[in-house]
């Protein structure tokens, strides 16, 4: 059974940092593709930063890209976001989740697991 538990969201100020942590457990990085999504109050869920092994590759949004990282440490099964510069467009509830494909998917109907996700508020 995946389980993934997402922890590290608060409430910072815009231009600060906050990394975010995904325990996961049940599933392969090397046969799946894991991503962080996020949906802010009465917009779609979108995706911000995906990462598959198999094909060594990381997609950023555009929104995202030069501040924010995503790197794992399948050691301790643990996926992270580093989130700097943060902005008040930032502040959303964020998930991670994984997909049974092995290629890069960056949209969510192609994600099968999901965590209960982690609210960011970043004030102006």
């Amino acid at each position: 059974e995946v389980q993934l538990v997402e922890s590290g969201g608060g409430l910072v100020q815009a231009g600060g940092s906050l990394r975010l942590s995904c325990a996961t457990s049940g599933f392969s990085f090397d046969h799946h593709t894991i991503g962080w999504f996020r949906q802010a109050p009465g917009k779609e869920r979108e995706g911000v930063s995906v990462f598959s092994k198999s094909e060594k590759s990381t997609w950023y949004a555009d929104s995202v890209k030069g501040r924010f990282t995503l790197s794992s440490n399948e050691a301790e099964n643990t996926v992270y976001l580093q989130m700097n510069s943060l902005k008040p467009e930032d502040t959303a509830a964020y998930y991670c989740a994984v997909s049974d494909y092995t290629i890069l998917v960056i949209t969510p109907d192609m994600y099968n697991y999901w965590g209960q996700g982690t609210q960011v508020t970043v004030s102006s």
